[in-house]
């Protein structure tokens, strides 16, 4: 994904897809996932974000 990549319209709705390189696990570590969960939390609370669905695999 694109690092240029915005969101300009706040009323539609947006498929966001992630991957890592050489698909490391990322959530190996409890450390790891609750990094991920309280940054997403935090861009909820204070950015607006909304999330409407989310899936992890690992």
């Amino acid at each position: 994904m694109s690092r240029k990549y915005k969101f300009n319209d706040n009323n539609q709705l947006y498929f966001v897809s992630f991957a890592v390189i050489n698909w490391l696990d990322l959530f190996i570590r409890k450390e790891y996932k609750d990094e991920i969960v309280n940054s997403l939390k935090y861009c909820i609370e204070k950015k607006n974000l909304e999330i409407i669905d989310a899936i992890v695999i690992a």
